[in-house]
């Protein structure tokens, strides 16, 4: 997440050469960055998926595999396709350049670089990130402008599902754990982004309307096999995260993390018409809503008949 308006925040440097990363670790970190060093293209992705950083400074000449196929393969990836690169090279040549350029790169600096002009492109590269992007700082899901461009895709589409996805319980949960909000949201995002990158195609889309509630954007043929594998897999971690904790306590009261449970609602271009993005909007909070009153319904159902979660 970007800290302020010079840009501040975590820069992956990706780069062989243990001189040159180690000196690019020392000036960053100096400036105010975190910074987080990489050797071989292949461990790139992974690096980004466990940390993601705010920019990369990617070496075009790598031991493994070349710069180009990591800024192709984080291109190409959900979660890390909007991440601002750099290129690092020793190369000249204009056909070099304008490859990297093709590719989504942000910026080109050519080999011995003076680290003032480095700075400062880094700075204005992630300035310009900071002020152009609509991705959720905490789930790091696009949000926004992303989602309402993904819902007017829809318009020109014959065969669509749009699931809406929320975190029933939510409120109460972070009531008593308020210091895990950021951290459950981003695990929630993580559940969503996983499945989808198991069971989807890069045309699938995850975004995260804000707070607790995300939407997923899928055929209606993968919309069950999505749906069982996420609430599975948040019951199965909900469960076996909090089971010691409800073991231990006391009390007669259902511990607020076994009342989570996520909501799924889903519409599709059979519901239509939809004229525009608006009517679409309307039709997704419709079956949120009616999502959540039957997840309510059998929650009271559940104490009514004395039922523990």
């Amino acid at each position: 997440m970007l800290t302020d308006l010079e840009g501040r925040g975590r820069i992956m440097v990706v780069d062989d050469d243990p001189d040159v990363s180690a000196m690019l670790r020392t000036y960053f970190t100096m400036q105010g960055y975190e910074v987080d060093v990489v050797s071989h293209g292949a461990d790139v992705l992974p690096r980004c998926h466990r940390h993601r950083p705010d920019l990369v400074l990617l070496d075009i000449m790598l031991p493994d595999v070349n710069g180009y196929e990591v800024c192709r393969e984080l291109r190409s990836d959900l979660y890390t396709n909007r991440i601002p690169i750099i290129f690092l090279t020793q190369k000249h040549n204009r056909t070099d350049r304008l490859a990297g350029l093709a590719l989504g790169s942000d910026d080109y600096v050519t080999k011995p670089f003076n680290v003032e002009e480095l700075k400062l492109r880094v700075r204005n590269v992630l300035r310009r990130a900071r002020f152009t992007s609509s991705t959720d700082p905490v789930s790091g899901l696009p949000s926004g402008k992303l989602i309402e461009e993904r819902f007017r895709q829809l318009l020109h589409r014959s065969n669509w599902a749009v699931m809406y996805v929320g975190i029933e319980g939510f409120e109460l949960f972070t009531g008593t754990y308020r210091h895990l909000r950021n951290e459950f949201i981003a695990y929630v995002a993580k559940i969503l982004r996983e499945a989808v990158e198991e069971l989807g195609t890069f045309d699938d889309f995850v975004g995260h309307v804000g707070r607790d509630n995300f939407v997923i954007i899928t055929m209606p043929s993968r919309v069950q096999a999505l749906q069982n594998r996420i609430t599975g897999r948040f019951d199965r971690a909900i469960r076996a995260s909090y089971q010691k904790q409800a073991g231990n306590d006391q009390s007669d009261q259902e511990p607020p993390a076994l009342s989570l449970a996520l909501t799924v609602g889903v519409v599709t271009r059979d519901d239509g018409p939809f004229p525009d993005i608006r009517s679409i909007a309307e039709a997704v909070s419709r079956v949120r809503r009616e999502a959540q009153n039957l997840v309510l319904k059998k929650h009271r159902a559940r104490h009514g008949s004395g039922v523990r979660g």
